[in-house]
């Protein structure tokens, strides 16, 4: 089949770790980022089962090599399997993750379960909704996911279901055995060529194609979360906007940050081209929720209904709004009320000249609206002085998003199952459970009789 492996250094394209790369986009970062879930050893006297990873990645390297005019030295991409506890491990992820120009998924049931290669998603996509926001571009992942053994499309958390990637075009047997089986089989090793090939075409073309803005390399890349969530039915978020519309500003206040509806408030303007509701629902999705989009104030009869809440959520403040007593009057409400699972965050571009002129102003109306969140437990907000900038807005999402999820969960109602609900088996003298061979009712009816004789017992 495969010649054996054996180790040697890496040849041109074919770097297992990252090397120097360049970040002002000269071209020296790796055309693509392999994130791979490890298989660990059934024995510890086993061969590393994950050899065959890096005997696919190196077939990949050497692809995207002879297709591109990657000088020598340039890394065609990266993977970790070199990397060691204590070689800073973390800061050449985050490295890797904010140069490289394609994320490459490869899929297994391991890989939708492990935490790192949701943190690895998650930062990659975040790339990408930063770059959408300040390019003014159409949306555009830089993903493309590869199969090592496939897996059920319900097992796909909505990162990956919104993907919607046709894996059949890299031939039939490549979607049904992925590249774990190609590889293994030697009947089918041409089908393994030819995959790999694809694959390498696909990356190349989509890097080309979509130049995503580098990353930041420095990030804390331990405290990113997952894209993943757990396994079960979708979470879901409500994000709901209280700003003002074109319509309804303040007199002192320009209408550059704003449109005809509350929801298409830009705080941003001019570096980032987006509503701040549609970037909050992209980092939001890439969590692994169904997220619901509204307006607060057209709402808010909903949303601060004294019921039980139907989803958690976060609420994008515009301090700006807060000028209205009616607009205060709500957020009063919601802070008041205690409803912990709806996260408040507070936009603040001091680069704006109108919000620096009345800052302080509009900080105390917010103090005093937001007064009864002093503590945790009362819900998440955002500190005083806001989210000067779109990316310490990203930053703080995630976190607000898991407070949010935490007090619904302490908050929302349960339900028990469905159905007509058995009495609990006790041991009984005959058995186990309602009795050896005594049909359940007859054992319930004897049971109880032996109940109201010993209450009568006690009574008397």
């Amino acid at each position: 089949m495969f010649s054996t492996l054996r180790p040697h250094p890496p040849g041109a394209g074919e770097t297992l770790v990252l090397g120097a790369t360049g970040a002002g986009g000269d071209g020296s970062e790796p055309y693509f980022f392999l994130s791979y879930a490890h298989t660990p050893k059934n024995h510890p006297k086993d061969k590393d089962p994950n050899i065959w990873v890096e005997r696919f990645y190196r077939d990949l390297c050497a692809h995207v090599l002879q297709l591109t005019s990657l000088p020598a030295g340039v890394p065609a991409g990266f993977l970790d399997q070199q990397m060691q506890p204590g070689e800073g491990w973390q800061e050449r992820l985050s490295e890797a993750l904010a140069n490289c120009r394609v994320f490459v998924p490869l899929y297994s049931p391991r890989y939708f379960l492990s935490e790192q290669c949701g943190r690895e998603w998650f930062v990659f996509s975040t790339r990408a909704v930063h770059h959408q926001a300040r390019s003014n571009s159409n949306a555009v992942s830089g993903i493309v996911p590869a199969l090592w053994v496939p897996v059920p499309a319900k097992q796909l958390p909505q990162p990956a279901e919104r993907l919607q990637f046709n894996h059949a075009t890299f031939g039939d047997d490549y979607a049904d055995e992925g590249f774990y089986g190609l590889i293994k089989l030697r009947y089918l090793r041409d089908q393994y060529e030819r995959a790999v090939y694809l694959l390498a075409k696909r990356i190349v073309s989509v890097a080309e194609q979509t130049r995503i803005a580098q990353g930041d390399p420095h990030q804390d890349y331990g405290a990113m979360p997952s894209a993943f969530g757990p396994p079960g039915p979708a979470r879901e978020m409500e994000v709901s906007v209280l700003a003002c519309s074109q319509s309804d500003l303040p007199q002192d206040r320009g209408p550059d940050c704003y449109g005809p509806r509350p929801r298409d408030w830009n705080p941003y303007h001019p570096k980032s081209s987006r509503p701040l509701a549609d970037h909050a629902v992209d980092l939001v999705r890439n969590l692994d929720y169904r997220v619901r989009v509204g307006e607060f104030e057209a709402d808010a009869e909903r949303l601060l209904a004294a019921d039980s809440p139907q989803a958690p959520g976060l609420l994008l403040l515009d301090r700006w709004a807060l000028d209205a007593p009616h607009r205060r009057e709500l957020v009063r409400r919601l802070c008041a009320e205690e409803r912990p699972w709806f996260s408040v965050m507070i936009p603040w571009n001091r680069e704006d000249p109108e919000s620096r002129q009345r800052e302080g102003e509009l900080n105390r109306v917010t103090e005093r609206s937001l007064a009864p969140r002093l503590e945790e437990r009362s819900g998440h907000r955002t500190p005083s002085g806001g989210l000067p900038t779109l990316e310490a807005f990203s930053q703080e999402l995630p976190g607000a998003v898991k407070a949010a999820d935490r007090h619904y969960a302490a908050h929302a109602r349960t339900y028990p199952p469905q159905g007509p609900s058995d009495p609990i088996p006790r041991v009984l003298p005959s058995g186990i459970g309602y009795g050896a061979g005594v049909p359940a009712s007859t054992a319930r009816d004897a049971d109880q009789g032996k109940g109201n004789a010993d209450k009568g017992q006690v009574s008397s």
